[in-house]
């Protein structure tokens, strides 16, 4: 399918507003490889990479994950996100960054300690 690995590639976490982002963490990649393999069905990016201007207009926080390629929103279609999470929560406790959205969640692979919120 894509440059980054066999399900994904660079232009779905190119950054929104068009300005050429498009640096994607490996680990980030490693993560949602593990997810599409658990659950056996595409995942679908809502948000990945962030410029500084992207990211205020969307609201994000001055140090979000998506600024620096290590964060992606998704959501998988008929599988409710706090499955995804739970999966990872399971999988990886003491890692990433993992928030919990009515229709989305939110995956980073942050490297100082893990964050959950949602």
């Amino acid at each position: 399918m894509g440059d980054l690995s066999k399900n994904f590639s660079r232009h779905e976490f190119s950054c929104q507003c068009g300005c050429g982002f498009d640096t994607v963490d490996i680990e980030l990649i490693k993560i949602l490889e593990k997810i599409r393999t658990r659950f056996d069905k595409p995942i679908h990016i809502n948000s990945g990479c962030r410029c500084p201007d992207h990211n205020a207009r969307e609201g994000g926080s001055k140090n979000s994950q998506h600024l620096y390629g290590r964060a992606a929103d998704i959501f998988i279609m008929a599988v409710p996100p706090v499955d995804i999470a739970k999966f990872v929560d399971d999988r990886f406790p003491d890692k990433f960054g993992l928030g919990i959205y009515k229709s989305w969640i939110h995956i980073d692979s942050r490297t100082k300690g893990p964050a959950r919120w949602g």
